[in-house]
């Protein structure tokens, strides 16, 4: 027996035809596969293909999508062979294109994959490859067994390198209509991105906050109607009798002098202003004896019946209170 011999790969087209069929120059060496048989594997018309520096194909035609993202995500792996979880996601378009939305490309017809890295990685773009730094990775989502960025930031590296209002709007929008997401994650990743001063970017940006609300508020009529609430009158502006406008509020029950306001703030560049002013209307109306119930379009998203049961604890204790100030409700 000749001990000398090449290791034959045969073990490892059992491995591309069951498991995995993207893998590195590393796990080749480990599976016994030499640099000539690399060689002859990957010639032009040959079985295998290298897609990517060091990451290669074992399989003829063109990768599926799923392949390019896998292919991308080993490629900026921190050791070679490596699985690139944690330090290394998709995202932009091609991260968007996991978490299935409708307003994207299927992931075989997005020309560049984007892929975000530590800012201390030396990687440079290679193939369909984009590569993108950070400060700081935000947590990885799983999806499909890939390790990809969440919606809001995929969303705002998209939005990065898009210059088409309808296309914008349409992305942001399907992120809050299709429950990915709440509108202000999306303007804090924006904001941070530094693309609120970009005029198509701020008009997508109204219509998402609308739309938010436009959710919130009609999650804030089931809570009501599902659990047993008593009917408030609904937006509503508060005044004391010949005095100033307090406030609107989006549900209040006179009987009970208790006001719900959907906290629908996002971060922008005037965010210390506005939180001052919804600050001092809270405190006003409560030194009227008015209780304040804040909700957010994500606890109403995500834990109806809890916040049914604050709304309803606030509810019942109007009656241990000191009795309110008469305030002039009228339509908002």
């Amino acid at each position: 027996m000749n001990h000398n011999a090449p290791l034959t790969p045969r073990p490892l087209d059992h491995l591309a035809r069951t498991q995995q069929r993207i893998l590195t120059l590393r796990q080749l060496k480990e599976h016994g596969v030499t640099a000539s048989t690399l060689a002859e594997r990957c010639r032009p018309g040959g079985p295998w293909q290298q897609l990517l520096p060091q990451v290669f194909l074992l399989h003829a035609g063109p990768p599926t999508g799923e392949e390019r993202l896998r292919a991308a995500l080993l490629y900026a792996a921190r050791e070679p062979g490596g699985t690139g979880d944690g330090e290394a996601m998709v995202t932009g378009l091609a991260a968007l294109a996991l978490h299935r939305f409708s307003s994207v490309p299927p992931l075989l017809g997005i020309g560049r994959i984007d892929v975000l890295v530590p800012r201390q990685r030396r990687l440079r773009n290679a193939g369909d490859v984009s590569i993108r730094r950070a400060h700081s990775l935000p947590r990885p989502q799983q999806v499909t067994g890939l390790s990809c960025a969440p919606v809001p930031r995929a969303l705002a590296d998209a939005v990065a390198e898009l210059d088409d209002a309808e296309t914008v709007r349409r992305l942001l929008t399907e992120a809050v209509r299709g429950g990915h997401c709440e509108a202000a994650a999306v303007v804090r990743e924006l904001s941070r991105a530094r693309l609120l001063s970009r005029p198509h970017v701020v008009d997508a940006v109204d219509a998402l906050l609308a739309e938010g609300r436009a959710i919130a508020e009609g999650r804030l009529y089931e809570m009501v109607n599902c659990y047993g609430l008593p009917d408030p009158v609904w937006h509503v502006d508060l005044r004391l009798p010949g005095g100033p406008s307090l406030g609107g509020v989006d549900a209040y029950w006179p009987e009970h002098a208790v006001a719900v306001e959907i906290d629908a703030r996002a971060p922008r560049q005037d965010d210390d202003a506005l939180w001052s002013q919804y600050a001092q209307k809270r405190q006003h109306l409560e030194g009227l004896g008015i209780s304040v119930v804040h909700l957010t379009p994500k606890k109403l998203r995500d834990a109806l019946d809890q916040q049914a049961t604050v709304v309803r604890t606030a509810l019942m204790a109007s009656s241990d209170r000191t009795p309110a100030a008469y305030v002039v409700v009228t339509p908002s």
